[in-house]
């Protein structure tokens, strides 16, 4: 069997027709067909079904599309041990964390890096949303969680304490009236978070943001109590 063949494929799966498969592809769509021939051929399996307007998939040919995202997942997860296998990359490697980690940890330390490593072109972005490493929107990304995905390929790097911190102004007032800065609910699952909902006991969320740093400067302003790492203090 021609893994090719099996590329063509399963572009057709997912595109319905030998035309849209063609153009995601580049090609014309006689070479999709005949690829597709070959991989039937090879199989000794019958694949498509081939309708006026359309090309349908047969029940082998729906069992044989079903592989295709575990075989994509394979070949990234192969692209990307093959990249961090070079001694010293061609190409910039992009890393992506949230802005406070990027900022207050992984910025710090770059010239150290590159002093050791003149060879490697470093790109830094900070961000609160997650990129997709399997779509090649970073090349390393530092999270404050231990990531889902079986195929990613994860170290523990370190661990990062967290305390409470507010402006002066909060130690004249009692415990039960304080109000408090969090996340937004996009982040609601990381820990920091979860532990300062466990805090509340009923008291009030006044302010909700993604960026630590904007918490950070609502806290300096007197607005409530916020959980920051303690790098911060």
């Amino acid at each position: 069997m021609d893994w090719q063949d099996l590329h063509f494929f399963f572009a057709l799966a997912r595109c319905g027709s030998l035309s849209a498969a063609a153009r995601e592809l580049g090609v014309d769509h006689a070479t999709v067909g005949r690829r597709i021939a070959a991989l039937e051929s090879s199989l000794g399996l019958r694949l498509t079904e081939r309708l006026p307007r359309r090309t349908t998939l047969t029940g082998h040919g729906r069992i044989i599309a079903s592989g295709a995202d575990e075989m994509y997942r394979i070949a990234d997860r192969i692209r990307i041990q093959a990249r961090s296998l070079c001694a010293e990359p061609a190409v910039p490697i992009n890393i992506s964390a949230s802005p406070a980690v990027a900022a207050h940890l992984i910025a710090p330390a770059i010239a150290g890096f590159t002093r050791k490593h003149p060879g490697i072109t470093l790109s830094l972005s900070g961000v609160s949303h997650h990129v997709l490493l399997n779509k090649s929107e970073a090349d390393i990304a530092v999270r404050l969680e231990r990531p889902d995905d079986p195929d990613l390929m994860t170290r523990r790097i370190g661990t990062m304490r967290f305390g409470l911190y507010a402006s002066q102004f909060w130690q004249e007032i009692p415990q039960e009236d304080w109000v408090f800065i969090a996340y937004d609910s996009t982040l609601a699952h990381v820990t920091q978070q979860q532990w300062l909902e466990s805090l509340l006991n009923g008291r009030r969320v006044i302010f909700r943001a993604s960026d630590l740093m904007a918490q950070q400067q609502a806290a300096r302003k007197g607005l409530g109590i916020v959980t920051l790492p303690l790098l911060y203090g």
